[in-house]
């Protein structure tokens, strides 16, 4: 087996993986939904998860419509890193800014989050489009494990500072942490990813040429007919994989009665079985072939949504979530990993542009029918259902694909 290239950029683009996720299990999935849709908001009657569901929902729409046009700029200005630093900081200053948010606050809160989710969406944008510059192609699928597992460890250990703040009511001071947490392990990533390029076209130039290539781009894919399916297989059960992310921790408070200390407790334990899943995984995302890993992560996330929608106890739901932790940062990496696979050299960024915005496309559907189910209803478990739907059409649609054999295996027969 040939040795790992660029050991030391690989290091630093995992380790921006456990900056962010910092925002993505405190802010974005755990303690920070809660606070917003019971305390800022109230949830008695569902109408925080609406809010919640809204921001959701537009600020993907956001990094839809600007994703591929941004990756195209990315390729032909060549300031993909300072794209991908601007997007960071703006998350940052508007994580550091929800400490300002009080009871009653619902509009600044909304646009806090918004920014802030943009910054943190549209950013992965260029991070994820680093991944094939930086990782040889027989190593692509365990470097995009690693960094999923990486990013599993971030969570887990933000979370462990997160607790005693918020067992004392600390949240402003809470939030605050978490923007330092990303700000000071992303540096590296700002340090040794390769360096833009000083050839690149200016940026109005960049701009006209980015959304002519982008829109070749776009007829290069449809006209490719697996490419196509993979893609809307990928929105469709994404969709399923988001929504849990964005509402899992307000269905544990709300409908099972999860108390703040439980509520990360239970984070803990799905972010530790899912990094241990990820790395366990991360051989057979090359040896087995990426699509196998993806359709035994949606078997395993029809099953878990199933289940949900019949407990009723918080025991019950405790091994539902570490089940459902196993899926989650396997079915991720070998999604990238699949979608890597149909990648032109030096067409990165644009084609994870168009990746980022099927991906966001998919965080559009899905959390505004959550909440509206959930408010319409006054109950979170039909909502639940509409989840499941997701994942046994998108397990269907990913089956259908050709592609997605093991990569080592399918290089050396080359």
């Amino acid at each position: 087996m040939e040795p790992i290239k660029n050991r030391g950029q690989i290091i630093s683009w995992c380790l921006f993986d456990f900056a962010n996720s910092s925002y993505s299990a405190v802010i974005a999935s755990v303690i920070f939904p809660v606070y917003y849709t019971t305390v800022v908001v109230g949830n008695e009657t569902g109408v925080g998860d609406l809010w919640w569901g809204r921001m959701v929902s537009l600020s993907m729409f956001i990094v839809v419509i600007t994703s591929p046009f941004l990756g195209g700029i990315a390729d032909f200005s060549g300031i993909r890193k300072r794209l991908l630093l601007f997007y960071t900081f703006i998350c940052i200053l508007s994580v550091a800014s929800l400490s300002l948010v009080r009871e009653g606050m619902v509009i600044e809160g909304f646009l806090l989050m918004l920014i802030a989710n943009t910054g943190m969406e549209g950013g992965l944008v260029f991070y994820n489009s680093f991944l094939p510059e930086i990782a040889d192609k027989t190593h692509i699928g365990r470097v995009s494990a690693w960094g999923y597992g990486v990013g599993y460890a971030g969570s887990i250990l933000s979370l462990l500072i997160a607790i005693p703040l918020v067992s004392k009511g600390y949240y402003g001071a809470t939030w605050v942490m978490v923007a330092l947490f990303f700000a000071i392990f992303s540096l590296p990533a700002f340090i040794f990813l390769p360096k833009d390029r000083k050839d690149g076209l200016k940026i109005t130039t960049a701009s006209s040429e980015g959304l002519k290539y982008i829109c070749k781009t776009f007829k290069e894919i449809w006209l490719n007919r697996e490419f196509r399916k993979f893609l809307i297989a990928y929105l469709i059960y994404q969709d399923g994989i988001n929504t849990v992310i964005m509402f899992s921790s307000i269905y544990a408070s709300t409908t099972m009665g999860f108390q703040s200390g439980e509520l990360i407790g239970l984070y803990l334990i799905i972010q530790i079985t899912a990094l241990i899943g990820a790395f366990l995984l991360a051989g057979p995302i090359d040896w087995w072939g990426p699509k196998k890993v993806v359709s035994l992560s949606l078997a395993m996330w029809i099953t878990v949504t199933t289940i949900v929608y019949l407990a009723d106890s918080k025991t019950a739901f405790w091994f539902i979530a570490s089940a459902a932790g196993i899926g989650l940062g396997t079915i991720q990496a070998a999604t990238r990993a699949f979608f890597t696979q149909f990648i032109p050299s030096g067409k990165e960024s644009e084609y994870f542009g168009i990746y980022s915005m099927a991906g966001k496309s998919s965080s559009i559907i899905g959390p505004l029918l959550f909440g509206w189910i959930s408010y319409s209803y006054g109950s979170q478990k039909p909502a639940i259902l509409s989840v499941a739907v997701f994942f046994i059409f998108g397990l269907v649609m990913i089956r259908s694909v050709k592609g997605g054999g093991p990569t080592i295996s399918r290089l050396s027969n080359a």
